[in-house]
């Protein structure tokens, strides 16, 4: 098995997220994007306006320092031990926001349970990591896997609906999604 460290999940995300690459797609609600770094993240991690322009010349290193704080540490996901988990659950952080995740994690672990043992917060502290890291993580990972497939149908299905378009194939991928999770559940 290969031991995904911190570096290492960076590097799958960066590459995922097609560094060094920059875009500023209309379609992309995060607007101005350097493998995955958003303009209000920029902002947000620099603490202070921000242009395109800073985040098209945003070199590696400060990247890498921005997902190593914010999507690692700062939420708690540092203490999974389960590699795999963290690496999905970190993942999930980067692309719906670290409390998102977190609130998936939690609910995978009360379904896992059958009862709510954790409340549901999005707050990875040491209750929360004590219930994953004694779980199930392969079921803890099919569980949020299959909360973020259906997130994927919900966002999907949503915005054809905010465009009117009622002959939209996309109204249906709530539904593809939900139908398909329940293999993966299975």
């Amino acid at each position: 098995m290969v031991t995904l460290n911190t570096e290492a999940i960076i590097d799958t995300i960066l590459r995922r997220e097609g560094w060094p690459r920059y875009t500023d797609r209309p379609s992309d609600r995060g607007g101005p994007t350097k493998g995955g770094i958003t303009l209000a993240t920029l902002a947000s991690w620099r603490k202070r306006p921000v242009t395109a322009a800073d985040v098209a010349a945003l070199d590696e290193a400060e990247v890498r320092a921005i997902y190593r704080a914010r999507y690692i540490e700062e939420p708690g996901f540092a203490g999974i031990t389960d590699d795999a988990l963290r690496a999905l659950v970190i993942d999930s952080g980067v692309n719906h926001g670290p409390t998102r995740a977190g609130t998936w994690l939690q609910d995978a672990v009360n379904d896992l349970v059958g009862r709510p043992v954790l409340k549901v917060d999005g707050a990875v502290g040491p209750k929360t990591l004590a219930a994953v890291n004694g779980g199930d993580a392969a079921g803890l990972r099919r569980s949020i896997f299959v909360a973020r497939m259906c997130f994927y149908g919900d966002l999907i299905s949503g915005d054809a609906r905010k465009r009117g378009r009622t002959d939209d194939q996309a109204l249906n991928a709530a539904g593809w999604f939900n139908r398909l999770a329940e293999f993966m559940e299975a």
